[in-house]
């Protein structure tokens, strides 16, 4: 009976130590990761805004549906592992620049994609700059300690090396 107290309270102690933690780190966190691919621009561009097919090529997500937001904006709704996540696009210059937001601020997290497309002289590279907020303590602590702030872009990025039948290596 001892040892299963003792296990109770290690378990609310380190649940308490996690929230105290996460609730000191900042909400708000900026992410870049940039990869090459000997694919144009144009090619690159048309991947990542054809987002009816993103679940044809991003291991992360099962289904994508059309969605309409109060912004009127392009937009769509990503089913994952994460949950149902809606994503609208915020500035759309093709085929150089994609600016896309969660579009749900009920969600423990938050923030913008920016993508930004430039000729290579032997295709493209692919940044994307992640300026994410995390509301929820524990969410900060995962995110910033267990996952990495830059997880998620970094698996979008191989995924569409992927994609073209190409192994990249994201850099920061």
């Amino acid at each position: 009976m001892k040892v299963l107290l003792f296990g109770l309270a290690g378990v609310i102690a380190t649940g308490v130590i996690v929230f105290v933690i996460g609730s000191l780190l900042p909400q708000a966190h900026v992410a870049r990761r940039t990869a090459r691919y000997r694919q144009s621009p144009e090619t690159i561009w048309h991947a990542i805004t054809d987002y009816a097919n993103f679940a044809a090529w991003r291991t992360d997500v099962r289904a994508v549906e059309p969605i309409t937001t109060a912004s009127g904006n392009p937009a769509w709704r990503e089913k994952s592992r994460s949950g149902d996540i809606p994503i609208e696009i915020v500035e759309s210059q093709a085929p150089s620049r994609l600016v896309t937001r969660i579009a749900d601020p009920r969600l423990p997290f938050g923030g913008t994609w920016t993508f930004e497309i430039t000729r290579t002289p032997d295709g493209a590279q692919l940044s994307i700059t992640e300026n994410g907020e995390v509301y929820n303590p524990i969410f900060r602590f995962v995110s910033r300690f267990i996952m990495g702030h830059s997880a998620t872009i970094e698996a979008y990025l191989r995924a569409l090396g992927k994609k073209f039948g190409e192994n990249v290596t994201p850099q920061p």
